[in-house]
């Protein structure tokens, strides 16, 4: 069905229209037979998401331009994030196996937290699609209402309607003595002290101020997108960093996700003696330190960096000592001092390869906890790591599993081959402690392996030939490239919420009719300020006037 939006006075608006972008005249029958305030937000503007015969891309529009649709969004996204708060994140966790961690906390509950997504809430597929859903409907509002503003404010006619002057919610009528186009040259002078840009044309008038407070919401969704996707890239590769990396001392160690690399050259720690433990502490029961920093050096790899083969390259950028509140910056990799421990853990073991029969010793092999060769060549043999277990157990079934990635009990399982073995070789699981050889019963398990009397073992005959590392400093890496967008963003959001706070945008309409004139006013908000500012204005042009009876409806004959 065709619809006629051409106006009386001649100007042809775009379907939607309510009022006419001309002269203001109201479009529909029903808006014009009525005597209500118009509605001024977009000046009566058309926008798309008013289309009558929306397409499918319309639709998707209409969506996402939806406010209702933005709350909802908004909604189900704090209550997610409510939801992330219930337990601890397993970003949060360091050295623990979620799976097993939530259970034996939590209960039931816990386990039902964590098999629901909800332990890593803030990385998880859902969490990130709101936001991103957000952020479309950010834009997409603000491309669907600012603009038709911008079109509606940017062509203004001076000459407006009477109909659309005396529906305003500020209106003014009555009858001058002086010549119309007189009258409003003196009105020019009162409404630019008041700080209006005055506009003329006969005996018409457009004054107007304070503008910019108009665009204080599209500022603010601005803000709000920049905001949102600083958040989102914080998920991209090298953009952002927050883990919990054991370092022992003596090692250099790579730091995850980046080019750099750390080495724990000396930790330190020093305890309160007894006289000087703080009161707070005193009933703890427990040694309390008074000091703990690790003595680091920062070094980039320059060459070989990807190449497992081969040790990379690195160049010393930076030393520092890391202590609580005292971290390591160097351009935005930050080290913090986390926690420590100073039990005494193996970083290698050197084990003989014996012969059990005969005692002949064909060799040692260096076994490494964590940077661990797979293959060695011992004499005749060759000794192959098929599985690692750090901290050995076995489940239900019997089969075995590492339960942390801790060398709290680790044990390796080598496949030999050599002179004297079966054709397809032998297994053989070693464990590096001595405690846990006798409390997982190695020779019996490597004897059901073999199926009978072992012809080789590994055995380490002296302390000299473990290497033990005497402490472990637990650093927090943090990197966050894109913070500075986040605070870009917040301090964007904060200008809009100032331009439309304490800025409001002021327009004052006049028409003459022969001698009687027409005054229509429309603010944003603060209407009794802007009410009480037109009749200290209009009692200047020597009409006197009781601001109450501006209001709607008021008339002065």
């Amino acid at each position: 069905m065709f619809q006629n939006t051409k106006c009386e006075c001649g100007h042809q608006n775009p379907v939607g229209t309510v009022l006419c972008e001309a002269c203001g005249k109201p479009l529909l029958e029903a808006e014009a037979q009525t005597n209500e305030v118009l509605e001024m937000r977009y000046d009566g503007m058309a926008r798309r998401s008013q289309r009558s015969n929306p397409n499918i891309i319309d639709r998707i529009w209409n969506f996402f331009s939806s406010v209702k649709i933005a709350v909802y969004m908004i909604v189900l996204t704090l209550v997610g994030s409510m939801l992330g708060t219930i337990y601890p994140q397993e970003s949060t966790f360091l050295n623990m196996d979620p799976s097993v961690y939530y259970k034996e906390t939590y209960g039931q509950l816990g386990h039902i937290y964590y098999l629901l997504g909800l332990s890593h809430t803030y990385e998880s597929w859902w969490f990130i699609l709101l936001l991103v859903m957000i952020g479309a409907s950010l834009v997409i509002c603000s491309l669907d209402r600012v603009l038709p503003l911008y079109k509606a404010l940017n062509k203004q006619r001076i000459r407006k309607h009477p109909q659309f002057l005396t529906r305003q919610r500020l209106v003014y009528q009555g009858s001058v003595e002086e010549a119309p186009e007189e009258w409003i040259k003196k009105a020019v002078t009162p409404l630019r002290k008041k700080g209006y840009r005055v506009h003329t044309q006969g005996d018409a008038l457009l004054a107007e101020k304070q503008r910019f407070s108009r665009w204080g919401p599209y500022v603010i969704h601005i803000g709000l997108i920049i905001f949102l996707l600083a958040v989102l890239a914080r998920g991209l590769p090298g953009l952002n960093l927050d883990e919990h990396v054991a370092f022992p001392e003596g090692e250099i160690k790579k730091i995850p996700n980046t080019s750099m690399y750390l080495k724990n050259e000396k930790f330190n720690v020093e305890f309160y003696s007894d006289d000087e433990v703080p009161e707070q502490f005193k009933n703890l029961n427990k040694t309390v330190p008074k000091l703990f920093e690790t003595k680091v050096v920062l070094y980039e790899c320059t060459a070989d960096c990807s190449d497992p083969s081969k040790k990379p390259q690195l160049a010393e950028v930076a030393r520092h000592d890391v202590r609580v509140n005292h971290p390591l910056n160097y351009h935005g990799l930050k080290a913090y001092q986390f926690d420590y421990d100073l039990t005494p853990t193996i970083r290698s073991v050197t084990p003989d390869l014996v012969n059990t029969k005969t005692g002949e010793v064909y060799g040692s092999l260096k076994v490494d906890m964590t940077d661990t060769q797979r293959n060695f060549e011992v004499g005749p043999y060759t000794l192959t790591v098929k599985e690692k277990y750090m901290d050995f157990a076995l489940d239900d079934k019997g089969v075995p599993k590492s339960k942390s990635p801790s060398p709290n009990a680790p044990a390796f399982l080598f496949h030999i081959e050599g002179p004297d073995l079966p054709e397809k070789g032998m297994q053989y699981l070693y464990f590096v402690k001595q405690i846990d050889k006798q409390r997982f019963q190695q020779d019996a398990i490597n004897r059901q392996l073999v199926g009978g009397e072992l012809p080789l073992e590994l055995e380490v005959d002296s302390m000299d030939k473990v290497d033990l590392i005497q402490s472990v400093s637990y650093l927090n890496i943090r990197v966050d490239k894109a913070m500075p967008f986040v605070w870009v963003g917040a301090g964007i959001v904060m200008l809009g919420l100032v331009m439309g706070f304490y800025w409001h945008h002021r327009r004052i309409w006049i028409r003459f009719d022969d001698e009687r004139i027409t005054l229509g006013g429309h603010t944003n908000k603060n209407w009794f300020g802007f009410r009480r500012e037109v009749a200290g204005i209009l009692k200047q042009m020597n009409l006197e006037v009781h601001e109450k009876s501006l209001d709607n409806g008021g008339n002065q004959a």
